[in-house]
């Protein structure tokens, strides 16, 4: 028995494929997890949260989890060569796990140390994520990787989180590069661009500052700030053969946030 979320027939269209999804216990990884899933995808979560909480996450899609660090070269190493033991492939890779501390903010008030445990979250892991999952989709000749950056690595906040902006903007210029050098053997890179989520790293972020979240929200057009499994939709898409012809885009759902010079009243 699942607790996958979605109603009506499940579609197949990543039938016998599996994905590794970092950050896959909670937010969009989570979602996203739930999503593939119910594509027919075979699962692998990993995140650093406790095993129990993993595995019950993992068993209630069908799944497996697997705990690391995505910080670690051998956690990442390990991660994968756990998904391709288990299942025998792996076809997708949503490269998902990130932080948004509050000490990361004005470049005039954020500390190094600061800075650089947000770049080894967001963007060497992903840089870790790439560099050992290639690999295994150069032997299969097919393999599609989404990394996640954000709406920051296009526009400019003054509500600056200076550490994490930089990092997805490296991100998605990395997601960029290696969707064209590794297009012709069959590999497909996307940077998803999410506007802001309403997720826990989200909420947690605006909880003690109402003002600054009606900042940033009278920004979006849609008027609202997305849910997750939006996200996780968009990550189908981009795991599945619909996109087959997308690669090396930054692919937005921002709910028109970088597209607007005013918002509707």
């Amino acid at each position: 028995m699942t607790d996958l979320p979605y109603d009506g027939l499940v579609t197949n269209r990543l039938r016998d494929r599996t994905a590794v999804i970092t950050g896959g216990a909670s937010g969009i990884g989570l979602a996203t997890a739930r999503r593939l899933a119910h594509e027919g995808a075979r699962v692998v979560i990993a995140d650093i949260c406790p095993d129990g909480t993993g595995n019950d996450l993992a068993a209630g899609i069908g799944g497996r989890f697997f705990r690391a660090d995505v910080t670690s070269a051998g956690d990442v190493q390990a991660m994968f060569a756990f998904a391709q033991e288990t299942f025998g492939s792996i076809d997708i890779a949503f490269n998902n796990a990130g932080i948004s501390p509050e000490d990361d903010a004005s470049i005039l008030d954020t500390g190094i140390e600061a800075w650089r445990r947000v770049q080894e979250v967001n963007l060497t892991s992903v840089y870790y994520c790439c560099k050992y999952v290639i690999p295994y989709m150069q032997a299969q000749g097919k393999g599609s990787i989404i990394n996640t950056a954000s709406f920051v690595a296009v526009l400019g906040a003054a509500t600056s989180q200076i550490s994490y902006s930089a990092s997805k903007g490296g991100v998605l210029s990395m997601s960029r590069e290696l969707g064209v050098e590794f297009a012709r053997q069959g590999i497909r890179v996307n940077a998803l661009c999410p506007g802001p989520v309403n997720t826990p790293l989200l909420r947690e972020l605006f909880a003690s500052d109402a003002e600054k979240a009606q900042r940033r929200l009278v920004h979006v057009p849609l008027g609202r700030f997305a849910e997750p499994d939006e996200l996780a939709a968009a990550v189908a898409f981009l795991a599945s053969d619909d996109s087959s012809f997308i690669t090396a885009s930054q692919f937005l759902v921002d709910g028109g946030i970088t597209g607007a010079y005013v918002t509707p009243l």
